[in-house]
């Protein structure tokens, strides 16, 4: 009882509780609630010495009584938001091997993919037994790279997240750990690695492993969400496409991140007056979530009327090489080639002595309504490209996403400054308000937190097959109707400590989309009741009644057994 985090309430064991299940002089005689151990245990985490000492606090105490765990963040979600997840597992990621204090997850090698089956087995969990899967393969981790098997913990962290903000349950996740090995020096030559101590494998390899992987989930838990997680560039889209018409599957950082900011243009639209299918688009970074909210945009612009080949041409994506061109084809990726500029359409812009377009060109040629960052490059929007761009619109949306906060393409605080205070502002990580002009305006996060919890919880209510682009444009509706961003300094986008409330209205758009989509069961209720269906499904973190039941003598034997 006290080993087991999910059931373990320690001193909040009543004395008839402690009779019962043969806890007796195990405990201090004192007992306190729930309230008054969460009051206890943010004392202790207000004590801790920085940020990185706050999320091994946290752990430790996940590790130890998950509903105090996760009290404890639903009373201050907004403080522990960027501890438990980014930018601060950042941080823990890096450290894994040196800070490892125990397992948490499935950890599956691609050395021993023949385990994968007796890896599952090993949880105890049956087919009805999980709603939802998070897995990583530890290649892309936020914005830090490559870090293997410490990748973990953005599997940990991100269900951590789906339970404070969506209601998951946490006795019905599993987050996995694809260990593929490391292209990190570093850690190849760290003697306390826990990973494989090997480079990444070839792509056949890859593959392979990953099927294995999809094949053992979906046989084993045929009802669960198989979230993807930091997958590098290489491979992410590789593997949604080849999946998510045959299982019931979900990459955010290409789905999610499009839908966050298809939510933030959609809230932008509403001060602007403007329509989606006029913007016109310029992103910075064409990777895997540069491309993903390319993608979204462009698919919703399809949906207001455009056909696909106007709705592409309104977007401009720069990687490495600058501006994406089609005299490059064979150095771009496949998700980057329908993006690629001809020769015609970039006759006469200005080129560095490698021959690429920059950033300020493009602005310059342009004339963009929406910049966006997903670069991991710092300061990349200078004082003279956003003041260009402010030029030529009068509430340019500019959305700087790269995390950590360090790599932030801008800051909030500047960006006001170069436009006289009307930029619309959403980033990725976190930033406090910003006072110009006698006015405070609170700085939007577009964080993936505002659609991945809803969407999962409303796909599980409906019992979905399939995550369709439907479902995805109804949650970022559903986002950008939470919030009245008109008045002067208002936020693009829901705050965070108002997550359960967003992810209710997220789920309850996704699971009606599902049904209109066709993928969903066909009990799923409608209206009202499927509002009640889905805060029934929403896990509060408060403690379970708990019985003691005297075991069998087969029962007793088999646990010997097991003990031995």
């Amino acid at each position: 009882m006290l080993d087991d985090p999910r059931i373990n309430r320690g001193v909040a064991f009543d004395e008839e509780a402690r009779k019962a299940l043969g806890l007796t002089g195990l405990l201090p005689p004192g007992v306190l609630s729930l309230e008054q151990q969460a009051e206890r245990a943010y004392s202790q985490f207000s004590q801790q010495p920085g940020a990185l000492a706050k999320h091994v606090f946290l752990a430790l105490l996940q590790d130890r009584n998950e509903v105090l765990f996760f009290r404890l963040v639903a009373d201050h979600l907004r403080e522990m938001f960027p501890i438990v997840y980014t930018p601060t597992v950042g941080d823990a990621i890096s450290q894994y091997s040196h800070e490892y204090r125990g397992p948490r997850g499935v950890f599956l090698s691609v050395d021993r993919a023949a385990e994968i089956d007796a890896a599952f087995e090993a949880t105890g969990l049956d087919a009805d037994d999980v709603d939802l899967i998070v897995a990583t393969d530890g290649e892309a981790i936020l914005g830090i790279g490559d870090w293997g098997v410490g990748g973990i913990g953005i599997s940990v962290g991100k269900l951590a997240l789906y339970t404070a903000a969506g209601g998951i349950d946490p006795m019905r996740v599993i987050p996995v750990m694809l260990d593929v090995g490391t292209n990190r020096r570093s850690l190849l030559e760290d003697p306390l690695y826990l990973g494989n101590r090997h480079r990444r494998v070839p792509e056949r390899t890859y593959d392979e492993f990953i099927e294995a992987y999809v094949g053992a989930a979906t046989r084993r838990f045929p009802h669960a969400l198989l979230h993807w997680e930091d997958l590098g560039t290489a491979n992410a889209r590789r593997v949604l496409l080849k999946y998510r018409s045959r299982a019931f599957t979900f990459n955010d950082d290409m789905q999610g991140t499009g839908a966050v900011n298809l939510a933030a243009a959609l809230s932008a639209l509403k001060v602007t007056g403007g329509r989606l299918e006029d913007q016109r688009v310029v992103i910075f970074g064409a990777g895997t979530a540069g491309a993903g909210i390319a993608d979204q945009l462009r698919d919703a612009m399809v949906a207001n009327g455009l056909d696909i080949a106007e709705a592409t041409s309104r977007f401009f994506l720069l990687g490495s090489m600058g501006l994406l061109l089609a005299s490059q084809d064979d150095l771009l990726r496949d998700f980057q080639r329908g993006y690629a500029r001809s020769g015609s359409d970039v006759e006469g812009w200005r080129r560095d002595d490698r021959g690429r377009i920059g950033l300020a060109e493009v602005v310059r040629r342009v004339h963009p309504t929406i910049l966006i960052g997903t670069s991991g490059q710092p300061g990349a929007f200078r004082e003279e490209i956003v003041r260009d761009m402010a030029a030529h619109c009068a509430r340019p949306l500019v959305m700087p996403l790269s995390n950590p906060t360090s790599l932030s393409e801008a800051n909030p605080a500047d960006l006001l400054e170069w436009t006289c205070g009307q930029a619309l502002v959403a980033t990725g990580s976190p930033f406090e308000p910003v006072t110009y002009d006698k006015t405070v305006h609170i700085i939007a996060q577009a964080n993936n937190a505002l659609v991945f919890p809803g969407l999962g919880l409303g796909a599980i209510v409906a019992q979905a097959k399939r995550v369709t682009d439907s479902m995805l444009h109804a949650a970022a509706t559903a986002i950008a109707e939470q919030v009245d961003a008109t008045p002067a300094g208002a936020p693009l986008l829901p705050p965070v400590e108002a997550l359960r409330v967003t992810s209710a209205a997220v789920a309850k758009a996704v699971a009606e989309a599902a049904v209109s989509a066709g993928v969903a069961h066909r009990a799923t209720p409608a209206g009202e009741r499927l509002e009640q269906a889905i805060a029934a499904a929403m896990w509060e973190p408060v403690y379970p009644p708990i019985r003691a039941v005297r075991a069998g003598p087969r029962r007793l034997r088999r646990r010997r057994a097991q003990s031995k």
